[in-house]
């Protein structure tokens, strides 16, 4: 239930509403917009209790019923697009951000050099796998707090936010204290335990959409970071299983602009891992930017050939430096920067 107060609601009024709602046994979050509070009334039988129970309070504008098994991350509870700042980096504003760098932190020397080239091509934010979860238990499974720690060294050089990976609810502490911003992967969406530990830190998240996860589970997904108590969450299309074997997974295009229509989070694409292979990576980069993506989420590193986790997908300094020209072009006849 969401109750949009008036525009010159008091305080006061506002705490009633939410007073009201706790009586009922319910939590609520709140939404100071720029000239108006809304708020959000949830629990799992908010239909039992009239709207008119909260309609007849002063101050109340109106009050309508979220249909959305989603509330948090859906239009009716903030209709303006969710602006997030990291850093001097702003994620769902005009610019098209781009995060680029290593699928696996291997060493300094292959983190700093692929640092120094990506965020010189322009990209905003700094990306590295510490922590990476593989399907193998034989596969090199990253660095750890070490490699985060270099992640946050390289970033500080450069004076670039860096995202990473969290893999477990007791690493988010730590890791929280290494980046900028907590990635939580694919494999991990429906780990609640973690979604909650990450909304507790109040840090910006950002969120891929799992293997085989509906638009609709992935903002379920949402709401469980949102309601621990972050506003800032950054969804990520990362391409989902189908039966079509030509690509490591199916890049769901679609999901940008429904995504837009549906939910007020900013969305980026990671291209690398819809891909699989570093051919393809440019042609689905291009695309996300025309369908309306806030950001770019892509692999690169110094020698693919022989990285240590997904080289085939990862493109070399001179790629990616050809593609940021592409995309660039593509960011400006859409009317946006990058």
């Amino acid at each position: 239930m969401i109750v949009e107060m008036q525009r010159n609601a008091t305080q006061s009024q506002v705490d009633a509403v939410i007073e009201r709602a706790q009586g009922y046994g319910f939590e609520v979050q709140l939404n100071r917009g720029t000239d108006k509070v809304v708020i959000a009334i949830l629990g799992s039988d908010t239909g039992h209790v009239p709207t008119a129970n909260f309609e007849v309070l002063p101050g109340v504008g109106s009050v309508t019923r979220i249909m959305r098994p989603y509330k948090l991350a859906s239009r009716e509870f903030r209709s303006e697009p969710t602006e997030i700042r990291v850093g001097d980096v702003t994620i769902g504003g005009p610019r098209v951000v781009v995060m680029a760098g290593p699928c696996s932190i291997e060493s300094w020397e292959q983190l700093d050099a692929t640092a120094r080239h990506v965020i010189g091509a322009g990209a905003s934010i700094l990306r590295g796998g510490a922590f990476k979860p593989r399907s193998s238990p034989f596969s090199f499974q990253g660095m750890g707090f070490e490699g985060a720690a270099l992640l946050r060294q390289a970033g500080q050089a450069l004076k670039a936010p860096v995202v990473s990976e969290v893999t477990d609810s007791h690493f988010v502490e730590r890791m929280a204290q290494e980046v900028d911003i907590l990635q939580i992967g694919a494999r991990n969406m429906q780990n609640y335990t973690l979604l909650r530990a990450v909304g507790e830190t109040n840090k910006p998240c950002l969120l891929k959409r799992g293997l085989a996860a509906t638009v609709t589970e992935w903002l379920q997904a949402a709401d469980y970071v949102l309601a621990a108590g972050t506003a800032q969450v950054i969804l990520c299309e990362r391409g989902i299983r189908s039966f079509e074997d030509s690509t490591r997974f199916t890049l769901d295009i679609s999901a940008v602009p429904v995504i837009k229509r549906q939910s007020h989070l900013p969305v980026i694409v990671d291209p690398s891992h819809a891909a699989g292979h570093y051919a393809l990576v440019p042609g689905l980069a291009r695309a996300a930017i025309a369908a309306g993506a806030d950001g770019l989420l892509i692999e690169v590193h110094p020698d693919p050939a022989n990285a240590l986790s997904d080289g085939l997908q990862s493109l070399t300094f001179s790629d990616f430096a050809r593609l940021m020209v592409e995309c660039r072009q593509i960011a400006e006849a859409i009317g946006r920067t990058l």
